[in-house]
């Protein structure tokens, strides 16, 4: 099995809660700007893909990993789709998924995640930790995944009541598959519950394919959605 991997971050203009979002400022540095930053330091093989002239301009600036991706795509899976084509990635490369809002992902976690998947070999790999606030387990913003004994997804709810079963954990929005896979995913058509809970996640297990939890179990700052967000991210640099 070939133990070669990419970092593909898919990145969009169109948000709809925060303007342009990629170029949001941080603590004078661009939010796409940080999440590349952080991909960087673990490979050199990590790009940008974007449908958007203004990102492409601006990542072009501090990086020629930058790749123009279709702006017909409903998902950041498609656009890292094209982009790992663009790239002419062999079937068994590991593709790593991050999300373009995601600017302080820790790298021990990406690197975790990468180990675990040559060591397992599943079909699709990502990432949760414990839950700590009790208030999460009814936030329907706050995904949780239920893993059964051998590390791997059972469910993924927004909602739950109990976390009696100690198999109950935050997930963490990252993928990980292998370019063969990633072709695969993109051709599923949208799963009912999929819809309904919209979870897209939720396409992979509804068509057998396994997802392994890379367990992790230090703090996970959270991404950038909303001005509230923006907030939290920059008192959490203050603190660095």
């Amino acid at each position: 099995m070939s133990n070669k991997f990419f970092i593909l971050i898919p990145s969009r203009i169109g948000s709809t809660r925060l303007k342009k979002k990629p170029l949001i400022d941080i603590g004078g540095i661009s939010l796409i700007q940080r999440v590349f930053n952080n991909a960087i330091n673990i490979t050199s093989e990590s790009y940008v893909a974007t449908d958007s002239n203004e990102i492409f301009e601006h990542v072009s600036k501090f990086t020629k990993n930058v790749i123009m991706t279709s702006s017909d795509h409903i998902s950041g899976t498609d656009r890292v789709y094209e982009a790992a084509t663009e790239l002419q990635l062999s079937d068994n490369d590991l593709v790593i998924n991050l999300q373009g809002d995601e600017p302080f992902m820790p790298n021990g976690l990406l690197k975790k995640i990468i180990d675990d998947f040559f060591k397992v070999d599943p079909d699709v790999i990502s990432a949760c930790h414990s839950i700590v606030d009790m208030h999460d387990l009814l936030n329907k913003n706050c995904v949780k995944v239920i893993i059964n004994e051998n590390g791997y997804a059972d469910a993924f709810k927004r909602e739950v009541t109990t976390t009696n079963n100690s198999y109950v954990m935050r997930h963490i929005g990252v993928y990980g598959y292998k370019y063969k896979t990633l072709s695969k995913i993109v051709n599923l058509k949208p799963t009912q519950s999929e819809l309904n809970n919209k979870l897209e996640q939720l396409r992979f297990l509804d068509n057998n394919l396994s997802i392994y939890m890379t367990e992790y179990d230090k703090d996970v700052p959270p991404g950038i959605d909303t001005d509230e967000d923006l907030k939290k991210a920059e008192a959490y640099l203050k603190t660095l």
